[in-house]
């Protein structure tokens, strides 16, 4: 049974075929979904979603390239979904410094940084882990992350895992855990794929971040969880272990992260 910790159901991409396609994912090995939330529109149809699917759960948070018009009231909005009994993580919040030069609307860093400081702080106080997005800010999340392990935060996963083994280490010493998705796949990941070779299948989990990043053969269609067995196979070559092996750690890390297991 496979673990998808972070998908986005409530994407645009998915309005014609929603239903028929999340209908599909338990007969197909997909047992688990977590719908993450990227602005406060998503986090309620994420919670939606977790109200209408047994197997599906939530994460409440405001995205880096979403957070130039936050103010104290959307936390409080984010407090009061999350005290709902399926949402399991605050998420995806982080930084993103990409696209500076190309995007007028890019948020500012000193902006990025003040939500996401926000943000921890909220996971914190509601004892709930976090779902990390960072995209050429390697530096500054690890400082806020480090910050946040020391105060208690409860855990959490890097979403999307793009940096070096140097970084990866320094995440793995604080107990959170590593998403991989269809990225793997792609011809010349070579550092990804030192990555993993350093990462105790005890801290992987399994995601797509569909509708976005389908694995190779399949990469600039739209992704979904039906093709995660591509990358568990991927990861499973990588680290030299089978298919199962890494499909059983990633279902126990999964629950485990956010607070599911019994």
């Amino acid at each position: 049974m496979i673990f998808d910790t972070h998908a986005h159901y409530d994407d645009h991409a998915f309005d014609k075929d929603r239903e028929e396609l999340i209908a599909s994912l338990g007969k197909n090995g997909i047992a688990k979904v977590c719908n993450i939330g990227a602005r406060l529109k998503g986090s309620r149809q994420s919670i939606a979603l977790a109200e209408k699917y047994d197997f599906f759960y939530a994460a409440c948070g405001i995205h880096p390239d979403d957070c130039g018009d936050m103010e104290e009231g959307w936390i409080r909005e984010l407090r009061d979904m999350a005290s709902h009994e399926k949402v399991v993580a605050i998420g995806e919040i982080g930084l993103d410094y990409h696209g500076f030069d190309k995007y007028e609307n890019k948020v500012d860093k000193e902006t990025q940084k003040k939500w996401f400081h926000r943000q921890l702080e909220l996971a914190m106080e509601l004892r709930l882990p976090v779902v990390i997005h960072s995209r050429n800010a390697a530096e500054d999340t690890l400082t806020m992350m480090q910050w946040a392990h020391q105060e208690g935060l409860k855990g959490g996963i890097i979403h999307c895992f793009s940096y070096s083994q140097e970084t990866a280490k320094a995440y793995l010493a604080m107990g959170f855990y590593l998403g991989f998705g269809g990225v793997v796949t792609y011809e010349g990941q070579r550092k990804l794929t030192k990555v993993l070779q350093i990462t105790p299948l005890s801290q992987i989990v399994l995601e797509t971040d569909c509708p976005y990043l389908a694995p190779a053969p399949h990469r600039y269609e739209r992704n979904s969880s039906l093709y995660l067995p591509i990358v568990r196979d991927k990861i499973a070559q990588i680290k030299g272990v089978s298919p199962e092996e890494v499909e059983a750690a990633a279902w126990e890390n999964g629950h485990r992260v956010y607070g599911l297991l019994s």
